[in-house]
This record gives structure tokens, sequence and C-alpha cells, in this order.
């Protein structure tokens, strides 16, 4: 795949699912793909050539490494920032807010700033290793988004002592 079509893959998964999580969403883990789109930008990114940069083998994997911690903290950060709450039927429901919007910003900005720390290193960073961070991202985003949920959901309709 060309490095045009994988930031297209990248943008349009991203605008996806963050369009989804501005508006509210039910949340509900049987029968959920919720890892579906993380597993297959993993794929794609893996399946490129050039992931990492053969001439700056150690520089790359480091700069690969801190690219995917990025990702893995925004997810973390984005899922803690979304609201969950439930309805009067014990649905539960997620919205991402302002707060949410801006951890993701803020991942967008480090990542940004790691691609101009690798190029004035020499290091070609390709699109694939962005592809893995924005996987990490959305995985843990959607994985600690449904963990929540999930924690919600089992304490629901528990009588209340007393």
């Amino acid at each position: 795949m060309s490095g045009l079509l994988n930031i297209v893959v990248i943008i349009a998964a991203v605008v996806w699912v963050f369009v989804r999580q501005c508006t509210a969403q039910r949340v509900t883990s049987e029968g959920k793909k919720w890892w579906l789109i993380p597993v297959v930008l993993t794929v794609l990114a893996v399946r490129q050539p050039g992931l990492l940069d053969p001439g700056h083998q150690t520089a790359s994997v480091v700069l690969l490494g801190a690219e995917i911690l990025i990702g893995l903290a925004c997810g973390v950060g984005w899922a803690w920032t979304t609201r969950i709450w439930t309805d009067a039927d014990g649905v539960v429901w997620s919205k991402g807010g302002w707060a949410a919007a801006g951890v993701w910003l803020c991942g967008m900005a480090l990542r940004l700033g790691l691609m101009g720390i690798a190029a004035a290193m020499g290091v070609h960073q390709g699109s694939a290793a962005t592809m893995l961070s924005v996987a990490a991202m959305l995985l843990t985003r959607a994985g600690v988004t449904t963990w929540r949920a999930q924690a919600l959901q089992q304490t629901y309709r528990v009588p209340v002592a007393g």
C-alpha cells in the first residue's frame, strides 16, 4: 500500500472513530468488535516495508516505541475523559467531550513532535509507524471504555444497604 493510501486509511479511521465518540453511543461488549479497526491498522502497518529505518535501526526502534507509548497513553486519557452513564433502563452510554478531544489533539501534537525529532536525526519514519500508534490509541481507548462500562453495568441495580 502506498504512503498516500496509508495516510488516507489513518485519517478515515481516526475521523470515523472521533465523530462516533462525539455523539452518544450505546456501549455493549457483547457482539461488538471494538478491537477490529486497531487490528486491521496493525496488520496493514506491519505488512508495510520500511517500518524501521535500516540505516538507523536503534533510533528507529526507540522512536517507534515512543510513538506507540504515546498512542497507549492517549488512548487511556481519551477513555478516562469520556463520559459514561446509564439511562433509566440500565443501558450504558458514552460520549466524548472537549476534554477527550483535547487529549486526542495533544497526542497528535506529540506525534508530530516525534516526527520532527526523527527528521532532525535523519531517521525515516513512514506512515506505518503512525498507523501503529493510532492502532494502539484506538485499541486502548476502546478497551478502557468497555472496561469502565462493564464496571458500571455490574454496579447498576444493586440494592442499597440500609
